[in-house]
C-alpha cells in the first residue's frame, strides 16, 4: 500500500513509522543519490564518454543538503574537492582538460559510429550526443 505525504509517495510502513520522518527519508535518499553520483564520478575518471564535474557537482549539491561530514570530506578530498571548488569559483574549465575531454568524446564515439553500430538512426543520435556535448563543454569559460 503506498500513501501520499508530504509531496513524496512513501511505502506505508515508512510514513506510518513512529521514529522515521519525513526528513529522515529525504536524507536517507538523498545521500543514496550522492553517493551513487560519486561512484558515477569517479567513473568518469577513467571512462571518457562519462563526464565527471557534473557529478560531482550534483553529488556536492546532495551532500550539502543532507549531511554536513560527508559535504566537508568531499570537498576537502585532495583529487575530487579541486574539481568541485575550481568549477564553482570559476565557472571554467582548464584548457586541457577541455581538449582531453572532447578528443577522447569524439574518438570514443567516432569508433563506435565506425565500427560498432550499424543502424543508421543510431548513429545519427551518437553523432548528435557529440556535437551537443562538444558544444556544451566548449561553451564555459577557458581557465588558463
Amino acid at each position: 500500500m503506498v500513501r501520499f505525504h508530504r509531496g513524496f509517495f512513501l511505502v506505508s510502513y515508512l510514513a506510518n513509522h513512529p521514529f522515521i520522518s519525513y526528513y529522515i527519508v529525504k536524507k536517507a535518499l538523498f545521500l543514496t543519490i550522492g553517493f551513487i553520483s560519486l561512484g558515477l564520478g569517479i567513473l568518469g575518471i577513467f571512462l571518457p564518454v562519462l563526464p565527471t564535474t557534473p557529478f560531482l557537482l550534483l553529488t556536492a549539491a546532495l551532500f550539502a543538503k543532507s549531511s554536513d561530514r560527508w559535504y566537508r570530506k568531499l570537498i576537502s578530498h585532495p583529487k575530487l574537492g579541486p574539481y568541485i571548488l575550481d568549477f564553482r569559483e570559476h565557472r571554467s574549465i582548464p584548457l586541457r582538460a577541455k581538449i582531453i575531454t572532447i578528443g577522447l568524446l569524439w574518438i570514443t564515439i567516432g569508433f563506435s559510429v565506425i565500427f560498432a553500430v550499424t543502424v543508421w538512426w543510431l548513429r545519427g543520435i551518437l553523432l548528435g550526443v557529440a556535437v551537443g556535448v562538444s558544444i556544451h563543454v566548449g561553451s564555459f569559460a577557458t581557465k588558463k
